[in-house]
């Protein structure tokens, strides 16, 4: 289980914590990632390139010149891609660059990207402190006195205003909900920031899927006995009647 340092919201260092391990699992999967990145930055393209070809430049149905007899070239329209103000050849068609990725996949690269960063110290846990208004040189000090260098995305527990306004005049600096950060968002930066309230929830979420899991499991028994106690009793009632009909004859 990996350990991150942890911050206070005066900017205190106090006694560093355990990551959960339902995300910090130890698991680099690079050929998730990779494939993860790719698909993210193949979607980030509009698709909008385009250029005609020479059937679809305007003019040129006539020929130039005669075929021979004239020395030069033989030519069949001025739209032709050799010409100044002829068509492209093999031009850019407009078309989509969206590629799909496997939910699973997502998830494992997330946490892959995750455990990366977590496995270099590059994950800090921190109380981000409380702004009434948004005010840059507040964030800014703040974040000096963590001494982090390089570019820093922070994750906040849920969406935080302040923060993220504050943010906005510094360079290097991204600041998004926890949970949804891109594997892009997370490789991007040299140091992740993370809020220690998000990563509560995520341990409280965790706790209740596993207990509603061992309810489901438990009764799940339960309703079999039932079902196969009712189909017995109805296979009694239906041979009941039989039997009589024997002892009349």
């Amino acid at each position: 289980m990996f350990k991150a340092r942890y911050y206070k919201a005066d900017g205190k260092k106090g006694r560093a914590r355990e990551l959960p391990a339902a995300i910090f699992d130890g698991i680099v999967n690079n050929g998730a990632m990779h494939q993860v990145v790719k698909a993210y930055l193949s979607n980030q393209r509009q698709g909008t390139a385009s250029a005609k070809t020479r059937s679809d430049v305007r003019g040129g149905s006539r020929k130039p010149w005669r075929q021979k007899g004239t020395g030069r070239a033989r030519q069949g329209t001025i739209r032709a891609v050799q010409w100044a103000g002829g068509g492209v050849a093999f031009p850019p068609i407009p078309h989509s660059w969206r590629k799909r990725v496997p939910k699973k996949v997502r998830s494992l690269a997330r946490r892959s990207a995750l455990n990366d960063r977590a496995e270099h110290d590059r994950v800090v846990l921190v109380e981000l402190p409380t702004m009434e208004v948004p005010k840059t040189r507040d964030l800014r000090d703040f974040l000096s006195v963590l001494g982090l260098e390089g570019k820093t995305l922070i994750l906040t527990d849920g969406i935080n205003t302040n923060i993220h306004r504050s943010s906005r005049n510094l360079q290097g600096i991204e600041v998004l909900p926890f949970g949804t950060e891109s594997v892009y968002d997370v490789l991007w930066a040299n140091t992740v920031v993370i809020e220690l309230g998000a990563l509560d929830q995520v341990t409280s979420a965790k706790a209740s899927a596993e207990k509603a899991t061992e309810e489901a499991l438990v009764e799940k028994p339960a309703k079999a006995l039932e079902v196969e106690a009712e189909s017995s009793d109805e296979e009694e009632a239906v041979a009941e009647p039989a039997s009589d009909e024997g002892e009349g004859e």
